[in-house]
């Protein structure tokens, strides 16, 4: 005859032999295949441990944003034209230097490539008033 013993939150089962001897009644649930970034239907799988806090954590706006933009980019040098996110999430990155931490490396090439973003964003602006100049005086 079997029995259960309670002790405190624990409860202890005593079996006979021939309880024993019956075919398990227990279900085991299936074993998830692990899953990587990405999802089988291509979306971005933001509870992948591989991805760390960022997806939960003070930054996960700009870190979203970002990823998904470069997930999503069609362009020739993919994520070209996702720097603004980018540079967001890093600047959002740089706030909580607790939880996100990076080497001076990395801060250094963070510097070098806002440098040229900003150049690029000069040279477009100054072509921009280039054309209306040229537009307006040919008129």
């Amino acid at each position: 005859m079997s029995y259960c013993v309670s002790h405190g939150k624990d409860k202890v089962m005593f079996l006979t032999e021939e309880d024993l001897k019956g075919p398990s009644s227990v279900v085991l649930p299936e074993i998830e295949q692990p899953r990587g970034a990405l999802l089988p239907n291509g979306e971005i799988n933001w509870s992948c441990p591989c991805l760390g806090n960022a997806p939960i954590g003070p930054c996960s706006v700009e870190f979203r944003e970002s990823l998904s933009c470069f997930h999503k980019s069609q362009s020739e040098s993919k994520g070209s034209e996702c720097m603004k996110e980018y540079f967001a999430m890093t600047d959002c990155f740089a706030k909580y230097p607790e939880l996100y931490k990076r080497n001076d490396k990395d801060s250094q090439s963070l510097e070098a490539e806002k440098e040229v973003l900003d150049s690029l964003d000069e040279d477009e602006e100054s072509s921009k008033t280039t054309i209306s100049e040229s537009d307006v005086s040919s008129k």
